[in-house]
């Protein structure tokens, strides 16, 4: 998910969004700690979409909506 689209959600679909990422981080690490994960690459795509969504509220709660 690029930075663009995130910025066009709102603040309950961020925490939304926000969420669901960490309930696919938490289901990626246990399907690795079994052994049964096909795509490894896809926990660090994860854990930077949570970056990204993170950054981005936090630069709405020090700037507004309009940065």
């Amino acid at each position: 998910m690029k930075a663009s689209e995130i910025r066009k959600l709102s603040a309950k679909e961020l925490d939304a969004k926000l969420l669901e990422l960490k309930d696919e981080l938490f289901k990626l690490r246990f399907q690795q700690a079994i052994n049964q994960l096909d795509n490894p690459m896809r926990i660090s795509a994860v854990k930077k979409d949570i970056a990204r969504i993170l950054t981005i509220q936090r630069d709405i709660e020090l700037h507004g909506t309009n940065s």
